[in-house]
């Protein structure tokens, strides 16, 4: 069988091809595959399939390297999402994905219908949404773009979330001048189902129904996978075309529906139309299960008047499913969509001839093998050079120009370090009534069903540690994901990631990706803490400049009983402090050493592992045991950041008496890794006995109480100061203030 070409179609050549994203040895290689020139529709199909969003053909090799397995996996990567066993029959299923490029295009439906793909992802495993956090990242301040595009994100993360009904928990904003052409919007899902009840998406038996449910499809988001693999040049604006349309009600709908129908038995398989639309679901359901399909357009849903084949198989309109179903069972499914208002079609029949056959209006629009438009992508191994080493940095060396407590003040007041309140209380956090830790803390704990079982979920990562040094930028991404989660009380399970780098083709952005992905595996083998899902988003770069390596991280961990969470900020007066974990002062790619001293340089801090693991196993069990009462993990801004966002968290002040050995300076701002801070009551002797025993450093810092932070040498500065500080900056830029963050890019 053979595709036709209409008359009005154009003529297909190595020009067109092109213009579709396809290199020319990608052309001649679909020349060879197919032993002709491929149809009009049938180049949309290649290009979408071919693409670097959903071929990941420069990333697949050394994805290949990371640990993806433990007993606690069921299933890791290759699915719309991964799922992880949490116990007592329940299964949590969890992915993060990207909307970079259509969210700088238009941020608000680019922010929305990314959240819209990645509940889709969760809700097709047959899991039901329970939270939902996110990764955001933009320009500088100062950039003219950067508040109508903060505005637009947070508006549609929160539209979709807040329409949709799931709870945004949790989440990470932060702003470098690296991205301000190219936003980075990441967005997380989880979700709960049996365990013995996980959807697969690889289709199953000859002759079986392939049935079109949801929204109907219209001419919104062709080509948007296809510009996802492409860096942004000047005219980035006239790519709006390719931004999707959400509608969070109709995917409400979509997902009671599929639950009931998944409940009934009649599901045989099931694939989002999310990147590529029905392009990619019908030939990964196919190629999955060992199939051919065969689909007939003619009876796919439209919205919109006069839409060709290659149209609506590039089409990327929102809130659509693909499935196979039981024959015997189409019409109790039908009965099951209908009622919820929405469209149910059977567009096509599995077949046992492995080839992916498009019809339209009588005419075979698209005859291809459907096993390589997969597996036969190409895959590049591409030329990386390693990223060169950054010098240490002497904290003796490093002159403070501020008192430690202006510097304190001022890193505060900064956009990395100030409270994103503004952002996450246009979340609804609190939907469902599950959320016993709210966003703003280490890592969000949701409470599963009634109780006492809860998860602990977190996203992060210090881009500016990958840039200095890709490896331990990598492992410190993990690390910090693992400690978060850790703190909570909460044992780390398992991680998804969204891998955003620049341009692939360019030795030194590809050695970026090669270096933090070698980082990753190191430390989820170190911390028994395996991928299981993810997305990479290659090509975040405007006219030759890439962002920062930002290979974003969010994890997931479970703990017992809710009940024994430890909180982030001081619980009570007079418990004493104990910092956890060895202090040096490390300040290479500190926030001191940018903010304070303008330095934006030197070595990042390195990722002891063993120590992570180490540390962080022990303070676990002092927050289960009930020896400790609030616990912090060190990060951006050192030990000073972290006590003062542990008074502020808890409302109650703290007198510091004794600091670690070194520089004050350093010690009080220098960013070592495998730190935390954790506050006991009359177990403070006990639980330090206990580090002694373990060999495991820590210094009894101070005490709680008070309206003041009082830290050594300094005068006492006052909660509400602080506060000030800290909730006032993002606020009055989001006004219009434009003083409050000076640009120092």
């Amino acid at each position: 069988m053979t595709a036709n070409a209409s008359p009005a179609e154009p003529k297909v050549d190595a020009e067109l091809a092109a213009a579709h994203g396809l290199k020319a040895d990608e052309y001649d290689r679909i020349l060879k595959l197919i032993g002709r020139a491929p149809s009009f529709t049938e180049l949309g199909i290649f290009s979408a399939m071919w693409n670097e969003h959903c071929s990941y053909k420069s990333s697949r090799i050394h994805l290949r390297k990371l640990p993806t397995k433990a007993p606690w996996v069921i299933r890791g990567p290759g699915e719309n999402a991964g799922v992880i066993d949490i116990g007592d029959g329940d299964a949590c299923v969890f992915k993060m994905e990207s909307h970079n490029h259509p969210s700088f295009i238009e941020p608000y439906q680019g922010a929305a219908t990314g959240v819209g793909g990645i509940l889709r992802d969760v809700f097709t495993m047959g899991a039901r949404p329970i939270a939902c956090l996110n990764l955001l990242r933009f320009g500088r301040p100062a950039h003219p773009k950067t508040r109508h595009l903060v505005s637009g994100v947070v508006a549609g993360v929160g539209g979709y979330g807040n329409s949709f009904g799931v709870p945004t928990v949790g989440g990470s904003t932060e702003f470098d001048a690296s991205y301000d052409g190219n936003i980075l919007v990441n967005a997380m899902a989880v979700g709960l189902a049996r365990a013995d009840a996980i959807f697969y998406s690889a289709a199953a038996g000859v002759g079986n129904p392939i049935v079109y449910l949801g929204s109907k499809t219209g001419r919104d988001g062709i080509h948007g996978a296809t510009m996802a693999s492409a860096a942004f040049e000047a005219d980035a604006e006239e790519k709006r075309p390719t931004v999707q349309v959400g509608d969070p009600f109709s995917e409400k709908l979509l997902l009671e529906a599929c639950l009931e129908l998944m409940a009934s038995g009649a599901v045989i398989a099931i694939q989002d139309m999310g990147a590529a639309g029905l392009t990619s679901s019908a030939v990964e359901m196919g190629a999955k299960g060992n199939l051919g399909i065969e689909l007939d357009l003619d009876a796919v849903p439209c919205r919109e008047e006069g839409m060709t084949a290659y149209e609506m198989m590039l089409s990327e309109s929102q809130e659509r499913m693909l499935m196979v179903l039981k024959p015997e069972l189409e019409e109790q499914a039908e009965g099951i969509f209908r009622k919820w208002g929405l469209d149910f079609a059977i567009v096509g029949k599995t077949t046992d001839d492995l080839r992916f056959v498009v019809k339209h209006k009588g005419e075979v629009k698209a005859d291809l093998p459907i096993k390589e438009l997969g597996d036969e992508a190409p895959v590049y191994d591409r030329p990386w050079v390693p990223s060169p080493k950054q010098p240490v940095i002497d904290p003796a060396a490093v002159t403070p120009p501020l008192s430690n407590r202006d510097a304190l003040l001022r890193l505060l007041s900064t956009p990395n370090l100030c409270s994103k309140r503004w952002v996450w209380e246009q979340y609804d956090h609190l939907i469902l009534g599950n959320s016993v830790r709210r966003p703003g803390g280490d890592a969000a704990v949701i409470r599963v069903k009634e109780g006492p079982k809860g998860l602990a979920v977190t996203t992060d990562v210090t881009a500016r540690y990958c840039a200095a040094d890709p490896v331990e930028g990598g492992k410190q991404a993990v690390a910090e994901a693992w400690r978060n989660i850790t703190v909570t009380g909460a044992k780390p399970l398992a991680l998804t990631d969204n891998l955003n780098f620049g341009n692939p083709e360019r030795p030194e952005y590809m050695g970026q990706f090669v270096g933090c992905l070698q980082g990753i595996g190191e430390a989820a083998a170190a911390l028994d803490f395996p991928i299981v899902s993810g997305n990479v988003s290659l090509y975040n770069e405007t006219q030759g400049a890439g962002i920062l390596p930002t290979p974003a991280i969010g994890g997931v961990g479970v703990i017992a009983d809710v009940a024994t969470s430890a909180t982030p900020g001081f619980a009570r007066e007079g418990e004493t402090i104990l910092l956890i974990g060895e202090t040096k002062g490390w300040l290479g790619q500190s926030a001191y050493l940018a903010e304070v001293c303008g330095r934006k340089e030197g070595a990042p801090p390195p990722v002891d592992l063993a120590a992570e693991r180490k540390n962080g196993d022990f303070v676990r069990e002092l927050i289960l045991s009930g020896k400790v009462s609030a616990a912090h993990d060190l990060s951006d801004g050192g030990l000073a950041v972290a006590l003062s966002e542990m008074a502020l968290a808890g409302g109650i002040g703290a007198a510091v008496s004794t600091l670690p050995d070194g520089p004050r300076h350093a010690v009080l701002f220098g960013e070592d890794q495998a730190r935390c801070l954790v506050t006991a009551g009359e177990d403070a002797l006990t639980v330090l006995a206990a580090c002694v025993d373990a060999g495991i450093s820590a210094v009894t810092l101070g005490v709680t109480g008070g309206d003041s932070l009082k830290l050594p040498g300094e005068a006492p500065i006052l909660l509400s100061e602080l506060r000030k500080a800290h909730e006032t900056p993002l606020p009055a830029f989001m006004a219009g203030d434009d003083s409050v963050f000076p640009d120092n890019s």
